[in-house]
């Protein structure tokens, strides 16, 4: 039996405490301002959790195409490319820094088969996966399209954010620096 992906991507991210709306905190993202924001923070944190139907797991994420396609290594036995091939639905969480770059992301997932696109995505480290190297027979691709997706970040960076939170605490006063949104690549 499989576990059925339980967060909806379509969820109101408006604050819910009376005090906390601040209508600069809301910026939804479409077209290629939500691919240049998924490529930001992925260009801060290459890894993610890939959540399937049936597991999660840490991934690192190969190439971020300027659509926001997401492409990963995978060995063609794993679990996950059996989850991705009877159900192609998938999440996708990063986390860039400590205080920033939040991202959620649901797609659609396919596995592919294509020794082209497995040289251009070859890194020697992945060595450590693939003991054969490039020409290892278990290698598959992992490409993701993202449908939509939310965002968390701060608007002056983890430095300021960071300032911005001691002050607050320090004065019992909130300082909002973040930022929220819906990407709809």
């Amino acid at each position: 039996m499989t576990n059925p992906i339980v967060n909806s991507p379509a969820q109101d991210l408006t604050p819910t405490h009376p005090n906390a709306y601040n209508a600069d905190t809301r910026h939804d993202l479409a077209g290629g301002e939500a691919a240049k924001k998924i490529h930001d923070v992925i260009d801060k944190s290459n890894t993610c959790f890939l959540v399937t139907q049936g597991g999660v797991r840490p991934m690192g994420v190969r190439q971020c195409d300027e659509d926001g396609t997401l492409w990963f290594l995978s060995d063609k036995h794993s679990h996950k490319n059996a989850q991705i091939e009877a159900h192609g639905e998938v999440e996708l969480y990063f986390q860039a820094s400590e205080h920033s770059g939040f991202l959620h992301l649901s797609g659609h997932a396919i596995v592919l088969h294509d020794k082209a696109l497995i040289d251009k995505l070859w890194t020697p480290l992945a060595r450590v996966w693939f003991n054969e190297g490039k020409d290892d027979p278990c290698i598959s691709v992992i490409r993701v399209h993202p449908t939509q997706g939310q965002y968390w970040d701060n608007k002056h960076g983890d430095a300021v954010a960071s300032v911005k939170m001691l002050i607050g605490a320090a004065l019992g006063k909130q300082f909002d620096d973040g930022e929220v949104g819906n990407l709809k690549p």
